[in-house]
Protein backbone atom coordinates (compact mmCIF):
# COMPACT_ATOMS: atom_id res chain seq x y z
CA UNK A 1 0.00 0.00 0.00
CA UNK A 2 1.35 3.40 -1.16
CA UNK A 3 -0.27 6.72 0.34
CA UNK A 4 0.56 10.14 0.51
CA UNK A 5 0.22 12.35 4.16
CA UNK A 6 -0.71 15.67 3.63
CA UNK A 7 -0.83 18.24 6.65
CA UNK A 8 -2.56 21.48 5.50
CA UNK A 9 -2.93 25.11 5.69
CA UNK A 10 1.05 26.21 4.57
CA UNK A 11 1.22 28.57 1.76
CA UNK A 12 3.86 27.75 -1.58
CA UNK A 13 6.97 29.64 -1.69
CA UNK A 14 9.43 29.26 -3.81
CA UNK A 15 10.48 27.35 -7.40
CA UNK A 16 9.71 24.13 -9.16
CA UNK A 17 11.04 22.83 -11.89
CA UNK A 18 8.85 20.91 -14.38
CA UNK A 19 9.84 17.64 -15.57
CA UNK A 20 10.15 16.19 -19.26
CA UNK A 21 6.00 15.20 -20.24
CA UNK A 22 4.82 11.79 -19.06
CA UNK A 23 3.14 11.62 -22.75
CA UNK A 24 6.26 12.80 -24.74
CA UNK A 25 8.44 10.80 -23.45
CA UNK A 26 6.43 7.33 -23.31
CA UNK A 27 5.63 7.66 -26.64
CA UNK A 28 9.06 8.58 -27.70
CA UNK A 29 10.18 5.58 -26.08
CA UNK A 30 7.89 3.21 -28.73
CA UNK A 31 9.05 5.40 -31.57
CA UNK A 32 12.74 4.16 -30.72
CA UNK A 33 11.17 0.90 -32.13
CA UNK A 34 11.43 2.30 -35.75
CA UNK A 35 15.23 2.64 -35.80
CA UNK A 36 18.40 0.02 -35.73
CA UNK A 37 20.64 1.60 -33.20
CA UNK A 38 20.91 3.51 -29.94
CA UNK A 39 18.46 6.65 -29.39
CA UNK A 40 19.35 8.59 -26.73
CA UNK A 41 16.36 10.65 -25.18
CA UNK A 42 17.26 13.51 -22.34
CA UNK A 43 14.86 15.13 -19.96
CA UNK A 44 13.03 11.56 -19.47
CA UNK A 45 10.79 11.89 -16.05
CA UNK A 46 11.87 9.23 -13.82
CA UNK A 47 7.93 8.00 -13.47
CA UNK A 48 6.38 4.27 -12.63
CA UNK A 49 4.90 4.99 -16.93
CA UNK A 50 8.57 5.16 -17.84
CA UNK A 51 9.75 1.89 -15.90
CA UNK A 52 6.62 0.00 -17.41
CA UNK A 53 7.31 1.43 -21.12
CA UNK A 54 10.77 0.71 -20.38
CA UNK A 55 10.26 -3.02 -19.22
CA UNK A 56 7.73 -3.47 -22.50
CA UNK A 57 10.54 -2.80 -24.88
CA UNK A 58 12.98 -5.28 -22.75
CA UNK A 59 10.20 -7.74 -22.89
CA UNK A 60 11.06 -7.27 -27.20
CA UNK A 61 14.28 -7.93 -27.01
CA UNK A 62 16.03 -4.33 -26.41
CA UNK A 63 18.10 -3.20 -23.99
CA UNK A 64 17.66 -0.22 -21.96
CA UNK A 65 19.95 2.12 -19.75
CA UNK A 66 18.61 4.81 -17.46
CA UNK A 67 20.85 7.35 -15.75
CA UNK A 68 20.01 10.75 -14.17
CA UNK A 69 17.47 12.17 -16.84
CA UNK A 70 18.77 10.38 -19.86
CA UNK A 71 17.53 7.09 -21.37
CA UNK A 72 19.71 5.22 -23.73
CA UNK A 73 17.51 2.47 -25.87
CA UNK A 74 19.00 -0.14 -28.37
CA UNK A 75 16.81 -1.96 -30.44
CA UNK A 76 18.55 -3.37 -32.88
CA UNK A 77 18.33 -6.98 -31.67
CA UNK A 78 14.20 -7.27 -31.33
CA UNK A 79 13.62 -10.29 -30.27
CA UNK A 80 10.05 -10.83 -29.92
CA UNK A 81 6.71 -8.94 -31.59
CA UNK A 82 4.55 -9.76 -28.24
CA UNK A 83 3.68 -6.77 -25.47
CA UNK A 84 2.55 -8.79 -22.49
CA UNK A 85 -0.36 -8.29 -20.75
CA UNK A 86 0.97 -8.01 -17.27
CA UNK A 87 2.77 -4.71 -18.27
CA UNK A 88 0.17 -3.92 -20.78
CA UNK A 89 -2.60 -4.18 -18.30
CA UNK A 90 -0.88 -1.36 -15.86
CA UNK A 91 -0.79 1.19 -18.39
CA UNK A 92 -3.07 1.92 -22.15
CA UNK A 93 -0.26 4.16 -23.36
CA UNK A 94 1.18 0.67 -24.45
CA UNK A 95 -0.30 0.19 -26.78
CA UNK A 96 1.86 2.50 -28.69
CA UNK A 97 4.09 -0.16 -29.84
CA UNK A 98 2.10 -1.21 -32.29
CA UNK A 99 2.48 0.67 -35.21
CA UNK A 100 6.20 0.92 -34.54
CA UNK A 101 6.15 -2.91 -34.62
CA UNK A 102 4.61 -3.59 -37.41
CA UNK A 103 5.74 -1.16 -39.72
CA UNK A 104 9.92 -2.35 -38.77
CA UNK A 105 8.98 -6.10 -38.35
CA UNK A 106 5.58 -6.98 -40.21
CA UNK A 107 3.92 -7.90 -37.16
CA UNK A 108 3.20 -7.12 -33.74
CA UNK A 109 1.03 -8.90 -30.51
CA UNK A 110 -0.61 -6.35 -27.97
CA UNK A 111 -2.44 -7.37 -24.69
CA UNK A 112 -5.62 -4.93 -24.49
CA UNK A 113 -4.82 -1.81 -23.05
CA UNK A 114 -5.37 -1.73 -19.32
CA UNK A 115 -4.87 1.63 -16.80
CA UNK A 116 -6.65 4.43 -15.08
CA UNK A 117 -10.44 3.56 -14.70
CA UNK A 118 -11.42 6.61 -16.70
CA UNK A 119 -14.30 4.72 -18.50
CA UNK A 120 -14.75 3.38 -22.01
CA UNK A 121 -11.60 4.66 -24.31
CA UNK A 122 -11.89 2.47 -27.11
CA UNK A 123 -8.96 1.35 -28.47
CA UNK A 124 -10.91 0.67 -32.21
CA UNK A 125 -9.28 4.13 -33.86
CA UNK A 126 -5.83 2.31 -33.39
CA UNK A 127 -7.05 -0.53 -34.90
CA UNK A 128 -9.23 1.06 -37.90
CA UNK A 129 -6.03 3.17 -38.91
CA UNK A 130 -3.62 0.10 -39.23
CA UNK A 131 -5.98 -1.67 -40.86
CA UNK A 132 -6.23 1.39 -43.40
CA UNK A 133 -2.86 0.91 -43.59
CA UNK A 134 -2.97 -2.63 -44.70
CA UNK A 135 -2.62 -4.25 -41.42
CA UNK A 136 -4.67 -7.62 -40.81
CA UNK A 137 -6.03 -6.97 -37.64
CA UNK A 138 -7.51 -9.25 -34.62
CA UNK A 139 -8.37 -9.43 -31.47
CA UNK A 140 -7.81 -13.65 -29.65
CA UNK A 141 -8.28 -13.79 -26.38
CA UNK A 142 -7.19 -10.72 -25.23
CA UNK A 143 -4.66 -9.64 -27.70
CA UNK A 144 -4.47 -7.51 -30.38
CA UNK A 145 -2.45 -9.27 -32.95
CA UNK A 146 -1.46 -7.45 -36.73
CA UNK A 147 0.41 -8.48 -39.51
CA UNK A 148 1.19 -6.90 -42.40
CA UNK A 149 3.25 -9.59 -44.79
CA UNK A 150 3.38 -7.19 -47.82
CA UNK A 151 3.87 -4.22 -45.82
CA UNK A 152 2.42 -1.50 -45.16
CA UNK A 153 1.02 1.09 -47.55
CA UNK A 154 0.31 4.90 -47.59
CA UNK A 155 -3.51 5.85 -47.46
CA UNK A 156 -6.26 8.21 -45.57
CA UNK A 157 -7.00 7.77 -41.86
CA UNK A 158 -10.01 9.65 -41.05
CA UNK A 159 -10.76 9.49 -37.55
CA UNK A 160 -13.83 10.17 -35.91
CA UNK A 161 -12.55 11.55 -32.93
CA UNK A 162 -8.71 12.93 -32.67
CA UNK A 163 -7.64 10.30 -30.32
CA UNK A 164 -3.94 11.28 -29.12
CA UNK A 165 -2.47 7.79 -28.70
CA UNK A 166 -4.30 6.70 -32.17
CA UNK A 167 -2.68 9.69 -34.31
CA UNK A 168 0.53 8.80 -32.48
CA UNK A 169 0.04 5.04 -33.27
CA UNK A 170 -1.21 5.47 -37.05
CA UNK A 171 1.55 8.18 -37.44
CA UNK A 172 4.19 5.62 -36.40
CA UNK A 173 3.03 2.72 -38.45
CA UNK A 174 2.75 5.06 -41.53
CA UNK A 175 6.47 6.98 -41.59
CA UNK A 176 7.85 3.44 -43.36
CA UNK A 177 4.57 3.01 -45.15
CA UNK A 178 5.35 3.00 -48.74
CA UNK A 179 3.51 6.06 -50.21
CA UNK A 180 1.10 9.04 -49.08
CA UNK A 181 -0.59 9.22 -45.57
CA UNK A 182 -2.77 11.74 -44.75
CA UNK A 183 -4.62 11.74 -40.85
CA UNK A 184 -7.43 13.64 -40.86
CA UNK A 185 -9.01 15.10 -37.58
CA UNK A 186 -5.78 13.94 -36.22
CA UNK A 187 -5.24 15.14 -32.30
CA UNK A 188 -3.42 18.58 -32.38
CA UNK A 189 -2.08 18.43 -28.70
CA UNK A 190 2.06 19.44 -28.24
CA UNK A 191 3.11 16.08 -27.69
CA UNK A 192 2.42 15.18 -31.11
CA UNK A 193 3.68 17.73 -32.89
CA UNK A 194 6.97 17.08 -30.90
CA UNK A 195 6.28 13.33 -31.79
CA UNK A 196 6.50 14.86 -35.41
CA UNK A 197 9.66 16.49 -35.13
CA UNK A 198 11.34 13.83 -33.30
CA UNK A 199 10.05 11.37 -36.43
CA UNK A 200 11.56 13.80 -38.35
CA UNK A 201 14.98 14.25 -37.26
CA UNK A 202 14.71 10.37 -37.31
CA UNK A 203 14.52 10.92 -41.24
CA UNK A 204 11.04 11.04 -41.29
CA UNK A 205 8.66 13.14 -43.54
CA UNK A 206 5.85 14.28 -41.80
CA UNK A 207 4.18 17.61 -42.19
CA UNK A 208 1.30 19.34 -40.44
CA UNK A 209 1.41 17.82 -37.61
CA UNK A 210 -1.10 20.54 -34.65
CA UNK A 211 -3.21 21.35 -37.61
CA UNK A 212 -5.52 17.86 -37.52
CA UNK A 213 -4.13 17.27 -40.99
CA UNK A 214 -1.45 15.66 -41.17
CA UNK A 215 0.39 14.12 -44.22
CA UNK A 216 3.22 11.56 -43.86
CA UNK A 217 5.45 10.32 -46.82
CA UNK A 218 6.67 6.99 -45.97
CA UNK A 219 10.41 6.30 -45.97
CA UNK A 220 12.24 3.31 -46.48
CA UNK A 221 13.93 3.28 -43.39
CA UNK A 222 14.75 5.74 -40.08
CA UNK A 223 18.05 6.44 -37.84
CA UNK A 224 18.33 6.73 -34.33
CA UNK A 225 19.03 10.18 -32.51
CA UNK A 226 19.17 11.89 -29.91
CA UNK A 227 16.30 14.34 -28.52
CA UNK A 228 15.60 15.94 -25.43
CA UNK A 229 11.68 15.64 -24.17
CA UNK A 230 9.15 18.91 -23.98
CA UNK A 231 8.48 20.33 -20.28
CA UNK A 232 5.10 18.24 -19.14
CA UNK A 233 2.40 20.98 -19.77
CA UNK A 234 -0.01 19.25 -17.02
CA UNK A 235 2.43 18.85 -14.43
CA UNK A 236 3.02 23.02 -14.47
CA UNK A 237 -0.66 23.03 -14.82
CA UNK A 238 -0.99 21.37 -11.15
CA UNK A 239 1.51 23.38 -9.70
CA UNK A 240 -0.11 26.81 -11.25
CA UNK A 241 -3.39 25.31 -9.82
CA UNK A 242 -1.70 24.31 -6.46
CA UNK A 243 -0.29 27.68 -5.64
CA UNK A 244 -4.10 28.90 -6.91
CA UNK A 245 -5.71 27.29 -4.12
CA UNK A 246 -3.23 27.41 -1.20
CA UNK A 247 -2.22 30.93 -1.29
CA UNK A 248 1.33 31.78 -2.55
CA UNK A 249 3.85 32.70 -4.76
CA UNK A 250 5.67 30.29 -7.07
CA UNK A 251 7.89 30.22 -9.88
CA UNK A 252 7.04 27.46 -12.24
CA UNK A 253 10.56 26.66 -14.13
CA UNK A 254 9.79 25.45 -18.20
CA UNK A 255 6.12 26.10 -18.18
CA UNK A 256 4.78 26.90 -21.47
CA UNK A 257 2.01 28.89 -21.97
CA UNK A 258 1.63 27.77 -25.36
CA UNK A 259 1.20 24.61 -24.62
CA UNK A 260 -1.91 25.85 -21.54
CA UNK A 261 -3.95 28.71 -24.00
CA UNK A 262 -7.70 27.62 -22.47
CA UNK A 263 -5.81 27.13 -19.38
CA UNK A 264 -4.35 30.24 -18.94
CA UNK A 265 -7.66 31.82 -20.18
CA UNK A 266 -9.55 30.51 -17.61
CA UNK A 267 -7.16 31.59 -14.70
CA UNK A 268 -6.97 34.74 -15.51
CA UNK A 269 -10.84 34.96 -15.87
CA UNK A 270 -11.16 33.85 -12.63
CA UNK A 271 -8.69 36.94 -11.67
CA UNK A 272 -5.06 35.16 -11.03
CA UNK A 273 -2.09 36.75 -11.96
CA UNK A 274 0.25 34.88 -13.91
CA UNK A 275 3.02 36.61 -15.35
CA UNK A 276 5.04 35.14 -17.95
CA UNK A 277 9.32 34.75 -17.36
CA UNK A 278 11.57 33.74 -19.71
CA UNK A 279 11.94 29.92 -18.36
CA UNK A 280 8.93 29.53 -17.17
CA UNK A 281 5.63 31.28 -15.23
CA UNK A 282 4.99 33.16 -11.89
CA UNK A 283 2.09 32.66 -9.90
CA UNK A 284 1.35 34.88 -7.22
CA UNK A 285 -2.18 34.88 -5.00
CA UNK A 286 -2.75 36.28 -1.42
CA UNK A 287 -6.02 35.32 -0.90
CA UNK A 288 -8.00 32.44 -3.08
CA UNK A 289 -11.17 33.82 -1.92
CA UNK A 290 -9.99 37.15 -3.68
CA UNK A 291 -10.31 34.59 -7.39
CA UNK A 292 -14.05 34.01 -8.50
CA UNK A 293 -15.26 30.95 -10.18
CA UNK A 294 -15.39 30.55 -13.65
CA UNK A 295 -17.42 27.68 -16.53
CA UNK A 296 -14.97 25.22 -17.37
CA UNK A 297 -15.51 22.45 -20.55
CA UNK A 298 -12.70 20.27 -21.42
CA UNK A 299 -12.26 19.28 -25.13
CA UNK A 300 -9.04 18.03 -27.01
CA UNK A 301 -6.00 20.47 -27.49
CA UNK A 302 -6.33 23.72 -27.70
CA UNK A 303 -9.37 23.24 -25.39
CA UNK A 304 -8.81 22.97 -21.69
CA UNK A 305 -7.19 19.97 -20.88
CA UNK A 306 -8.95 16.95 -19.22
CA UNK A 307 -5.77 15.74 -17.61
CA UNK A 308 -6.05 19.17 -15.65
CA UNK A 309 -9.68 19.12 -14.51
CA UNK A 310 -9.64 17.21 -11.13
CA UNK A 311 -7.02 20.04 -10.28
CA UNK A 312 -9.89 22.60 -11.73
CA UNK A 313 -12.25 21.15 -9.62
CA UNK A 314 -10.37 21.44 -6.30
CA UNK A 315 -9.51 25.52 -7.25
CA UNK A 316 -12.93 26.24 -7.54
CA UNK A 317 -13.49 24.50 -4.28
CA UNK A 318 -11.78 27.37 -2.78
CA UNK A 319 -12.35 30.61 -4.78
CA UNK A 320 -15.34 32.28 -4.25
CA UNK A 321 -18.37 31.78 -5.96
CA UNK A 322 -19.94 28.85 -8.64
CA UNK A 323 -18.22 27.61 -11.18
CA UNK A 324 -19.45 24.02 -13.31
CA UNK A 325 -16.71 22.06 -15.02
CA UNK A 326 -18.58 19.77 -17.96
CA UNK A 327 -16.30 16.75 -18.63
CA UNK A 328 -16.60 15.63 -22.43
CA UNK A 329 -13.73 13.74 -22.99
CA UNK A 330 -13.53 10.54 -20.03
CA UNK A 331 -17.18 9.25 -18.96
CA UNK A 332 -16.22 8.54 -15.54
CA UNK A 333 -13.20 11.28 -15.05
CA UNK A 334 -15.73 13.34 -11.74
CA UNK A 335 -15.60 10.22 -9.60
CA UNK A 336 -13.15 12.03 -7.54
CA UNK A 337 -15.98 14.30 -6.92
CA UNK A 338 -17.08 11.78 -4.22
CA UNK A 339 -13.14 11.76 -3.00
CA UNK A 340 -13.34 15.54 -2.28
CA UNK A 341 -17.01 15.73 -0.78
CA UNK A 342 -15.89 13.22 1.76
CA UNK A 343 -13.33 16.18 2.89
CA UNK A 344 -16.52 19.11 3.13
CA UNK A 345 -16.14 20.10 -0.70
CA UNK A 346 -20.00 20.21 -1.30
CA UNK A 347 -19.38 19.41 -4.83
CA UNK A 348 -22.88 18.81 -7.14
CA UNK A 349 -22.91 16.39 -9.79
CA UNK A 350 -25.45 15.94 -12.70
CA UNK A 351 -25.69 13.39 -15.33
CA UNK A 352 -22.16 11.63 -14.39
CA UNK A 353 -20.13 14.24 -16.68
CA UNK A 354 -20.94 17.69 -15.25
CA UNK A 355 -19.90 19.55 -11.60
CA UNK A 356 -20.58 22.16 -10.06
CA UNK A 357 -18.40 23.50 -7.09
CA UNK A 358 -19.26 26.70 -5.02
CA UNK A 359 -16.80 28.46 -3.01
CA UNK A 360 -15.29 29.15 -0.75
CA UNK A 361 -14.76 25.60 1.02
CA UNK A 362 -13.62 24.78 4.67
CA UNK A 363 -12.14 20.75 3.55
CA UNK A 364 -11.41 18.42 6.55
CA UNK A 365 -8.39 16.05 6.30
CA UNK A 366 -9.47 12.26 5.93
CA UNK A 367 -8.43 9.45 4.17
CA UNK A 368 -9.43 9.13 0.43
CA UNK A 369 -9.01 6.93 -2.31
CA UNK A 370 -6.61 8.24 -5.26
CA UNK A 371 -9.47 6.93 -8.17
CA UNK A 372 -6.75 7.72 -10.92
CA UNK A 373 -3.70 9.80 -11.85
CA UNK A 374 -4.74 13.33 -12.24
CA UNK A 375 -7.48 12.81 -9.48
CA UNK A 376 -5.08 11.54 -6.78
CA UNK A 377 -2.53 14.76 -7.74
CA UNK A 378 -5.81 16.81 -7.18
CA UNK A 379 -6.72 15.08 -3.73
CA UNK A 380 -3.38 15.64 -2.52
CA UNK A 381 -3.47 19.17 -3.18
CA UNK A 382 -6.78 19.63 -1.36
CA UNK A 383 -4.75 18.39 1.29
CA UNK A 384 -2.44 21.34 1.41
CA UNK A 385 -5.60 23.42 1.77
CA UNK A 386 -6.99 21.20 4.13
CA UNK A 387 -7.33 21.54 8.13
CA UNK A 388 -5.49 18.66 9.70
CA UNK A 389 -3.97 15.37 8.08
CA UNK A 390 -5.06 14.24 4.90
CA UNK A 391 -4.05 10.38 3.75
CA UNK A 392 -4.27 9.97 0.04
CA UNK A 393 -4.22 5.99 -0.53
CA UNK A 394 -3.54 4.45 -4.09
CA UNK A 395 -0.37 6.60 -4.19
CA UNK A 396 1.00 4.22 -7.22
CA UNK A 397 -1.72 6.30 -9.54
CA UNK A 398 -0.14 9.35 -8.86
CA UNK A 399 3.87 8.17 -8.91
CA UNK A 400 2.63 6.72 -12.87
CA UNK A 401 2.80 10.02 -13.78
CA UNK A 402 4.50 12.76 -11.13
CA UNK A 403 8.30 12.39 -10.66
CA UNK A 404 9.58 13.18 -7.37
CA UNK A 405 5.92 14.82 -6.37
CA UNK A 406 6.49 14.60 -2.46
CA UNK A 407 10.08 16.67 -2.80
CA UNK A 408 8.66 18.98 -4.86
CA UNK A 409 5.68 19.82 -2.50
CA UNK A 410 8.06 20.08 0.57
CA UNK A 411 10.78 22.21 -1.09
CA UNK A 412 7.48 25.02 -1.36
CA UNK A 413 6.77 24.69 1.90
CA UNK A 414 4.21 21.96 2.28
CA UNK A 415 4.20 19.00 4.82
CA UNK A 416 4.07 16.06 2.77
CA UNK A 417 4.96 12.43 3.05
CA UNK A 418 5.24 9.26 0.80
CA UNK A 419 4.57 5.81 2.68
CA UNK A 420 5.16 2.73 1.48
CA UNK A 421 3.87 -0.13 3.79
CA UNK A 422 5.50 -2.76 1.87
CA UNK A 423 8.73 -1.26 2.07
CA UNK A 424 8.15 -0.07 5.44
CA UNK A 425 9.96 3.64 4.28
CA UNK A 426 8.71 6.91 4.92
CA UNK A 427 10.26 9.59 2.55
CA UNK A 428 9.68 13.67 3.38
Amino acid sequence: MERFLIEGGARLEGVVEVSGAKNAALKFIAASLLAPGRTTLHNVPRIKDVDTIRAVLEGLGASTTFSGGTLEIDAGEITSYTAPYDLVRQMRASIVVLGPLVARFGEAEVSAPGGCNLGLRKFNFHLDGLRALGTDVELDHGFIKATAPKGLRGAEVNFEYPSVTATENVMMAAVLADGMTIIENGAREPEVVDLAEFLNAMGARIQGAGSGRIVIEGVEELRPVEWTIMPDRIEAGTFIMATAAAGGDVTVKNARPEHMKMEFEKLREMGLDVRLLDDGVRVRVDDPRELHGVDVSTLPFPGFATDLQAQMLVLLSQVSGAGIITENVYENRLQVAEELNRMGAGIDLFGGHRAMARGPRKLSGTIVQSPDLRGGAALVMAGLVAEGTTVVDGAQHILRGYENFEEKLTNLGATVAFESRAASTVAT
